[in-house]
């Protein structure tokens, strides 16, 4: 799904799936599960939400939790091929028009025993479409979204795949099969809905309980499916309220309709800010069956005193930020294993071009040739191999510089992606003199560069200070705007450029679509171009033959605007004792968690 945040940018592995048939996940032999057995795991930042679909709960470090704790349809592997998972299946019913049917298992169950069916899915289109909303934005100065007013409807969030189902679904009398139609063909169909931590969405009957005050779960469902048919603004706006913010809790709530879930886990205890514990459901009656009985995350930003805990045996695996600090740390005790490997982020340099700054047309009367004279001028001052080579390189030594803005090195079209996309041509290296000729040919005096990150991250404050020394050469004047909220400043006009990474949760040839597309919501920086967006319209559309020549088409028109650049894959290093078997990371969210029913600990 191409959600409008932090964690959802781009596909950074092949655009083709493999898709194969296997046992549901943990449908095995069980016979091994430890009695009792209680795993700790550390992690960097807390649990805040049920919902992973809204600006605040689209993050990892909810995911992993909501994916423990939730069935889905589908689910990637360590290989990044797409399996079926436990919830029911999906099936393309038509291709012309476009028609993809969910049915639900028989035992497929909220924890409260009503049935998980097509009202929740149902719901999660209207959340996620962005179709019933009345107002493109309704979101305080600081991101947070607003409550609406009994006629504003606005669902926090907004992916492609949901937004192309106009009309509502068909629903079968049992509520165990829903169908979309699609207003045009989609490439990625088979992701649009019940992927990974996501699942099925919130219960739809909660939501209908609290926004309508509906107690009865069946009435409830018919609820939100009336309210979802007849558009009926009133109602929306309740229901919106309570699925942007009504599941949001950072301790154990009192109301425990907000822990209801539909999968193996269930939540026991949160302390704020210190640990959250899940323990296997008795009352679960799907496929999956965990071997382990208990898990418990705990919360430490600091990766060193993560390494620590894992040495003094608090905890027993863990993902903290990599550094070579972190990785000598976690080398050295005996018993642990450590596997580097690239991760599911990359960072990126991002330009702003709508800000009346040094980048944007405006400061040059409107000559759009010379604002792209000064990104390409930035662009040749940007140090990326010595970034690699010494903040990244330490930690993972077959790590390269990446020149693609969709595709993972490695991939299987990221060679032919980057033999024609021309950033590997134009910015492998620093070239001071073509900069200073570049921006000789602008003429006048440039304003100054404002470069927003997160100054509090060590591995950015190092990339921040190799970036400002190299383009302080070619005669650039540098402002540090670095700020610990920075996630709360994107797209607000205070800052040239922006150093973040994109996270990636599927492989879909799509997923790049709110990145660069005009006005979407990825689209920070205010680029646009109609030849990109028409690339874009086609990738919708696109099959395996001609994925890679339209990603060519889009990266190359992204070069050549000066949109930014790539500039490496996020080293991950997972760090495990010994005594916990099957541990395995997948790059896409939720990484190590994605085989849990799989952990054993001895």
């Amino acid at each position: 799904m191409n959600k409008r945040f932090l964690a959802a940018g781009a596909s950074v592995a092949a655009a083709a799936m493999v898709l194969s048939a296997c046992t549901p996940p943990g449908g095995g032999n069980d016979d091994q599960a430890s009695e009792n057995s209680i795993l700790n795991i550390g992690w960097n930042e807390s649990f805040r939400s049920m919902n992973t679909m809204t600006a605040n709960g689209n993050a990892v470090s909810n995911a992993i939790l909501t994916y423990m704790m939730n069935d889905n349809f589908k689910y990637y592997d360590e290989n990044l091929e797409l399996q079926d998972g436990s919830l029911g299946s999906v099936e393309r019913v038509s291709e012309d028009p476009l028609k993809v049917k969910y049915t639900f298992n028989d035992n497929a169950k909220w924890s409260d025993g009503t049935p998980v069916d097509a009202a929740d899915l149902a719901l999660t289109w209207a959340g996620t479409s962005a179709n019933f909303n009345t107002v493109d934005s309704n979101n305080n100065d600081d991101g947070t979204v607003k409550e609406n007013d009994e006629s504003t409807v606005y669902f926090d969030s907004s992916s492609i795949g949901p937004a192309l189902i106009k009309d509502f679904p068909e629903v079968s009398e049992d509520g165990k099969e829903i169908t979309f139609e699609y207003s045009k063909p989609f490439a990625d169909w088979e992701l649009t809905f019940g992927v990974g931590a996501d699942g099925v969405g919130v219960p739809a009957h909660i939501v209908a309980k609290k926004a309508l005050g509906e107690e009865d779960p069946a009435a409830g469902k018919q609820a939100i499916l009336d309210a979802i048919k007849n558009k009926d603004t009133a109602a929306l706006s309740k229901i919106s309220n309570v699925w942007n913010t009504g599941f949001d809790f950072t301790s154990m709530p009192d109301d425990e309709d907000l822990l209801v879930h539909n999968g193996p886990y269930k939540i026991t205890d949160f302390q704020e800010g210190q640990y959250i514990t899940v323990q296997k459901d008795e009352n679960y009656s799907g496929p999956v069956k965990p071997k382990v009985d208990t898990i418990t995350v705990r919360y430490n930003g600091d990766p060193m005193a993560m390494v620590q805990a894992v040495e003094n045996g608090e905890v027993d695996m863990t993902q903290p930020q990599a550094t070579a600090d972190v990785l000598s740390a976690a080398e050295g005790i005996d018993g642990v294993t450590v596997d580097a490997a690239d991760g599911a982020t990359y960072e990126h340099v991002d330009f702003t071009f709508d800000n009346n700054g040094p980048f944007d047309p405006k400061s040059y009367g409107g000559d759009e040739e010379k604002a792209k004279k000064v990104r390409q001028a930035f662009l040749k001052t940007v140090p990326r191999a010595e970034i690699v080579d010494k903040i990244i390189k330490p930690l993972n030594e077959n790590a390269v510089v990446r020149d693609s803005f969709t595709q993972v090195p490695g991939s299987p079209m990221y060679d032919g992606i980057v033999n024609g996309n021309g950033m590997k041509a134009d910015y492998s290296d620093v070239n001071t003199d073509e900069a200073k000729k570049l921006l000789d040919e602008v003429g006048g005096e440039i304003k100054p560069v404002r470069i927003m990150y997160d100054n509090t991250n060590s591995r950015r404050q190092q990339e921040f200070q190799l970036i400002k020394e190299s383009a302080e050469k070619a005669g650039f004047k540098i402002e540090d705007v670095g700020d610990v909220n920075w996630g709360t400043r994107l797209g607000d006009g205070t800052y040239d450029l922006s150093l973040f990474g994109w996270q990636s949760e599927d492989t879909g040839i799509t997923s790049s679509d709110a990145n660069y597309r005009t006005g979407a919501q990825n689209n920070y920086g205010g680029y646009s171009n109609e030849k990109v967006d028409k690339i874009l319209d086609e990738m919708l559309t696109a099959d395996e033959a001609n994925a890679e020549k339209l990603s060519i088409d889009l990266e190359k028109q992204l070069t050549d605007d000066a949109f930014g650049a790539p500039i490496f894959q996020f080293p991950e290093l997972t760090i495990y004792n010994d005594s916990v078997k099957n541990v395995k990371s997948t790059s896409v969210s939720p990484t190590m968690f994605w085989n849990y029913w799989e952990w054993e600990k001895n």
